[in-house]
């Protein structure tokens, strides 16, 4: 995500509030993944699947619905802010963009494909996830910065609203061109050279929602008080406005919710709106509460050391080492408990990434309470590393350019 130092009239009390939000959804994030590599069910089906999952399962992947639109939303904010710091321009920072977006693609197909799958052969799928979608983004928002903020604040919502029009367009009907169609806006497999990927995210309305963070930097310009009402505002606007929305059951979402056997799930048809791509509903259902915890995180004084600054300072240093560390966690616990059956989790992805589910054992996988005890236990492992790498990156910030939650070097440490 791009380094969001600002300039020295931007409170350091904002940059913190941004960095808590981002620690908050790296944490929710690794919940996510961690359910990825260890429970039962992930191997076998959607945790959003209503004729399969649980109550506790669904709610435990939909909490984490928050990650990525949070994730983009402030990248593009970052990349404001950025803006705002002495000596940069608009050029400088397109450049900055670019870089960075194409670092982060090289590391999604390179570290990040052996981090998932234990293997780089092409007989494994590659999967063009998270960062595919940022980097590609900043690319795009590389060119865009040029646009006047109000301008493209109005395009990103309109985009937002009004992408599922292209619903009509599907891939199989384009010919040669089907896979860009997929890279654009409709999931699926893309074939280059003989080399399966799978894209997740495609761009199109995810390039919207961070175009749409880079469009409210002004906002950050903004009194204390008026700023926390905009956030409250529009965040709690976009709340009501999901419910009414979901409620109407017709423009949104590709997926309609219905009665259920029970209230409960019910409920949970009514929240199961569709990330792949994002449907309306579910960046309202995301982005709402989002800038209601921004606003929220304004009114606290956090210091530089809390746990949330702290990660939200490494995203990219959290996001790779995190994998990392789960698939080594899940190698060990399917070693000890299946022996030598389990074998093939050290050379292939495990079945929820895309292995064959035949080459592991039958029923692979543990229980939910095992998703949270290894959720805990790889936050725990990875805290005195992200304390490091956030102190050194404090350490080599520049004079009289504040890093987030941090201070100008040598100004006091708390906002």
């Amino acid at each position: 995500m791009p380094d969001i130092s600002g300039p020295a009239d931007t409170s350091r009390r904002r940059l913190a509030a941004v960095d808590a939000l981002r620690g908050l959804v790296i944490v929710l994030m690794a919940l996510d993944h961690a359910r990825d590599f260890f429970h039962a069910g992930a191997m076998t089906g959607s945790p959003t699947d209503l004729t399969q999952t649980t109550a506790a399962v669904f709610l435990t992947r939909w909490v984490t619905h928050l990650c990525a639109p949070t994730f983009a939303g402030l990248a593009g904010l970052g990349a404001w802010l950025r803006l705002q710091r002495p000596g940069e321009s608009r050029a400088s920072v397109a450049r900055y963009l670019v870089s960075r977006g194409v670092g982060i693609i090289v590391l999604e197909l390179t570290v990040m494909r052996l981090a998932m799958n234990a293997t780089w052969s092409p007989a494994h799928p590659l999967l063009l996830l998270v960062l595919w979608m940022l980097g590609l983004s900043m690319i795009v928002l590389a060119a865009l910065l040029w646009v006047p903020t109000r301008l493209l604040l109005v395009a990103s919502v309109a985009v937002i609203a009004a992408h599922h029009g292209l619903d009509r367009v599907v891939a199989a009907d384009l010919g040669s061109w089907a896979g860009l169609w997929r890279v654009l806006h409709e999931p699926g497999v893309v074939t280059v050279r003989g080399v399966v990927a799978v894209v997740g995210y495609p761009l199109i309305p995810w390039v919207a929602v961070m175009s749409a963070g880079f469009a409210i930097g002004p906002w950050f310009t903004l009194p204390a008080d008026a700023r926390r009402r905009r956030l409250f505002g529009v965040g709690l606007a976009l709340c009501v406005g999901f419910v009414v929305l979901r409620w109407a059951n017709g423009y949104g979402d590709p997926a309609p919710w219905a009665p259920q056997a029970s209230g409960v799930f019910t409920g949970l048809s009514f929240l199961n709106t569709t990330k792949y791509p994002p449907s309306l509903a579910f960046l309202m259902m995301t982005l709402g509460p989002a800038l209601l915890l921004l606003g929220w995180m304004e009114r606290r004084g956090w210091q530089p050391g809390h746990p949330l600054v702290v990660l939200g300072r490494v995203p990219l240093f959290f996001y790779v080492s995190h994998f990392v560390v789960l698939h080594a966690m899940a190698a060990g616990l399917a070693l000890a408990v299946y022996g030598g059956a389990a074998s093939a989790v050290l050379r292939m992805p495990v079945p929820s990434m895309g292995g064959p589910a035949a080459a592991f054992p039958p029923g692979f996988g543990y229980p939910l309470w095992v998703t949270y005890v290894a959720w805990v236990v790889v936050l725990i492992l990875l805290w005195p590393a992200c304390q490091w790498v956030a102190g050194a990156r404090a350490r080599r910030g520049g004079a009289g350019a504040f890093r987030p939650g941090g201070a100008r070097r040598g100004a006091p440490a708390s906002p």
